[in-house]
């Protein structure tokens, strides 16, 4: 249930609703906006609260059901697209975001050599996997914590804010530590238990869309991290898992707009995971930046031959050169900056 408050009314009120809401055994979360703010209402019974419980208080303008699953990433909770700053970069704004960097942390050469390209390239956050969770336990799994150290000494060295991926609800505060940018994994999404623990740090988070998971689905995964009181999350389409074989992933290239109308939050592309294959990222982060994403999540390794994880899909460094000026051209002409 939304609560939408008068403009200017004042703070008595607005406490009002919350301690009624309370009262009732409800749990609330606010959207202070600019003119206006707007109260949510959460909890199992509130479909049988009538309206009329919350529209007869001092203040209230208007009360009204959100029916979707989804509630707090909806744009009924908030109208406008949030924006937030990570370290400087900002999110969700005008300019689009690229992320970059190997898919795994293999040696302080290879990131530093990747991060030091990809930065001069026009990258402004940098991707690498300390923890890797792979289809087969035999497969790399990642440096883990030494991982960790190595993308902190990127961090501090080239001056550029760092995401990984966390897959344990235990290593969140350590992953936290290290990082500025938690992501949650595609094989995650639902993990429920991880999405309450990112959510309680108040680290920004990128949430990756499950692999046969639904658009609906996803914003109601991303409802676990925002009832947590994190309002720093950004979502990550990777793919999907279809009938289709000539590729890794289908990339959803739809749910790009159908996401911008359905939810206020950031939305990404990683057209790497998609593609599974080098030849085909820059076409999928052209179509991606084209129908509205506001950033990428692309992947780099200065030689993707030796990789450890993914190399088959990882762009060069020079590749990934060119492919920032042909995005640039893409962002001028739909009215966004690089």
């Amino acid at each position: 249930m939304i609560v939408e408050m008068k403009k200017g009314s004042t703070q008595q009120e607005v406490d009002e609703v919350v301690q009624r809401a309370k009262s009732l055994d409800m749990r609330v979360q606010l959207n202070l906006g600019t003119d206006k703010t707007v109260v949510a209402i959460l909890g199992a019974n509130t479909g049988k609260l009538p309206t009329e419980t919350f529209a007869v208080l001092p203040g209230v303008e208007s009360v009204s059901r959100i029916m979707k699953p989804y509630k707090l990433a909806s744009r009924e909770f908030q109208p406008e697209d949030s924006i937030f700053s990570v370290n400087g970069v900002e999110i969700g704004g005008n300019r689009i975001v690229i992320m970059a960097g190997p898919c795994a942390v293999e040696s302080e050469d290879q990131l530093m050599k990747t991060v030091k390209e990809v930065k001069e390239s026009g990258a402004s956050i940098i991707r690498g996997g300390a923890y890797k969770p792979r289809s087969s336990p035999f497969n790399f799994q990642g440096l883990e914590k030494r991982g960790l150290e190595l993308l902190e000494m990127a961090r501090e060295r080239f001056d550029i804010p760092v995401v990984t991926e966390v897959v344990d609800p235990h290593d969140v505060e350590l992953v936290a530590s290290y990082t500025d940018i938690m992501q949650v994994g595609a094989r995650n999404m639902q993990n429920f238990a991880l999405l309450t623990e990112v959510g309680k740090s108040r680290r920004p988070v990128l949430l990756k869309r499950g692999l046969s998971s639904t658009v609906k689905e996803w914003l109601t995964a991303a409802d676990y991290i925002l009832a947590e009181g994190n309002e720093k999350v950004m979502l990550c389409e990777r793919g999907i898992r279809t009938f289709e074989d000539s590729i890794r992933f289908s990339l959803d290239i739809t749910s790009v707009p159908v996401v911008k109308k359905a939810s206020h939050l950031p939305l990404f592309v990683d057209p790497s995971h998609a593609s599974g294959n080098y030849s085909f990222v820059p076409a999928v982060a052209r179509a991606a930046i084209a129908a509205g994403a506001d950033g990428l999540l692309i992947e780099v390794h200065y030689n993707p031959k030796e990789a450890l994880v993914d190399g088959p899909q990882a762009l060069t460094p020079s590749d990934f050169g060119r492919l920032m000026k042909e995005l640039e051209a893409i962002a001028k002409a739909i009215g966004r900056s690089l």
